[in-house]
């Protein structure tokens, strides 16, 4: 190891353990730090490793978990991202944790969540054996640009890769163009037509035309958002056949979500039963994408069902505080899409329930707010009666509570409470014993009430 990288990498090391004797984390700026001092670090240090690399919109940290799990279920060590710092400066410092003082690490396998805007300049430095694209959605404008941007980086990062073995949602028509496009080994996953009942009558949505020629795209199923059995009835581009299926969706709750689930379409008697220890459709897409990423790496389906059976979800993904015989439920929410599936989510819960909407404009969140007016808060109108408070915090609050309110969220109802305590006390005093409350926060939100809630609750550090 050459003296630059052994300096570069005592700094960055020394600059963690300060960082998280602070416990500000230290999940970024030391690999900031040892990308300025030898800025081709993960070129370098990442040359032995297998890697497994997950990216897309929305279910990226969930996939990831679920890919861990599996990874443990099959004895396979491995160094991981976990803590959600998902930039080129995270996965770099993701490395300095993993090494020792003299370079070593203690496995070969590594596991990254990667930003879908930041893969393209991460290719420069690594190629992964697998990489699973969970989808594709309309995000934060001023951090991603339109739709389409996001897809042709992520296409442009594929390119620069030879080895590299993909995992498509076939369900999605963005996603499945990147398995029409190259010639690199493609598992697809998806959802099988009639395994479950259409959760959104609307499939206007930001990918209704074809990629090739412009034309509407017709459905045979629709599943949300722009997810389905598509085809273009003029270019003929449809849904590629996928070899890792839900067959049948057997139920969804506010705990869990079980279903039938195939892996590769030609064995047809193959049917197994899984369970995942999340609750809503979009979690089924996860466990598939990580059910098909196992497949790839040709390990026993066996252990993929206990997996997905074991898995705890990472921090503000669903995450669970017990307080007494109380629940907290701390989901995050970013975008429309996967905004409108937590909504779909609390359509299933059949107990009062306290909610908070805690909306920050900082960069992380994306600045420009309006993107609220696109998530259908009027489809809680259909469970008032079991809605006691809705608290509106954080920097927009004001802005939050007017969208509840032309929503048709009663006025009475809506609380405005910036103080992340005054908010949790109030809350957790009017949910009744034995019931939830449920915090949808954007991300610095997420991170800086999950501060508060590790204080008061003891809560596991969010880079465990």
């Amino acid at each position: 190891m050459d003296l630059r990288l052994s300096i570069t990498i005592a700094v960055s090391k020394v600059t963690i353990k300060g960082l998280r004797l602070l416990r500000r984390g230290g999940t970024t700026l030391p690999g900031k730090i040892a990308l300025k001092l030898y800025p081709d670090f993960i070129k370098k240090i990442t040359q032995n490793f297998k890697i497994i690399m997950v990216t897309g919109t929305n279910g990226k940290t969930t996939t990831s978990r679920i890919i861990s799990q599996i990874l443990n279920e099959n004895k396979i060590e491995f160094i991981s991202n976990k803590s959600g710092a998902n930039l080129v400066s995270g996965i770099a410092t993701t490395f300095l944790d993993a090494i020792d003082i003299k370079g070593n690490f203690p496995c070969s396998h590594a596991l990254l969540e990667i930003d879908e805007a930041a893969f393209k300049s991460l290719s420069n430095f690594v190629e992964p054996d697998i990489l699973v694209v969970t989808n594709f959605f309309r995000d934060q404008l001023d951090r991603y640009g339109e739709l389409y941007t996001t897809l042709n980086g992520v296409k442009a990062g594929i390119a620069k890769h030879k080895k590299t073995k993909l995992v498509l949602n076939a369900d999605d028509s963005l996603c499945a163009s990147i398995g029409k496009e190259t010639n690199k080994e493609v598992v697809y996953y998806g959802v099988n037509n009639n395994a479950c009942d259409s959760i959104e009558e609307n499939i206007n949505n930001d990918a209704s035309f074809c990629l090739y020629c412009q034309t509407r795209y017709e459905y045979q199923s629709h599943i949300y958002g722009h997810l389905g059995d598509f085809s273009c009835p003029k270019c003929g581009y449809r849904r590629p056949p996928s070899s890792v299926n839900c067959v049948k969706v057997l139920e969804l709750n506010a705990e869990y979500s079980n279903m039938h689930f195939s892996i590769n379409s030609d064995d047809k008697n193959k049917i197994l039963d899984a369970r995942i220890n999340l609750p809503g459709l979009y979690n089924v897409y996860n466990a598939l994408a990580a059910a098909a990423c196992g497949s790839l790496l040709n390990l026993p389906v066996e252990n993929t069902i206990k997996a997905m059976g074991k898995f705890e979800c990472g921090f503000g993904r669903m995450e669970t505080i017990k307080v007494g015989s109380k629940k907290i439920r701390l989901i995050l929410v970013k975008n429309p899409t996967g905004f409108n599936q937590v909504l779909n989510y609390l359509l299933t819960e059949d107990k009062q329930m306290q909610l908070a909407f805690l909306l920050n404009d900082n960069l992380a969140d994306g600045t420009d707010i309006s993107w609220v007016w696109d998530v259908d808060f009027e489809k809680l109108e259909k469970i008032q009666h079991n809605i006691g408070n809705v608290y509106a915090s954080g920097i927009r609050a004001e802005d939050m509570a007017l969208r509840l309110k032309y929503a048709g969220i009663y006025t009475n109802k809506i609380c405005i409470i910036k103080d992340y305590k005054e908010l949790i006390e109030n809350a957790l005093q009017n949910t009744p014993e034995g019931q939830n409350l449920y915090i949808l926060p954007t991300y610095t939100a997420m991170t800086e009430l999950r501060k508060f809630l590790r204080k008061k609750f003891g809560l596991k550090e969010f880079w465990k």
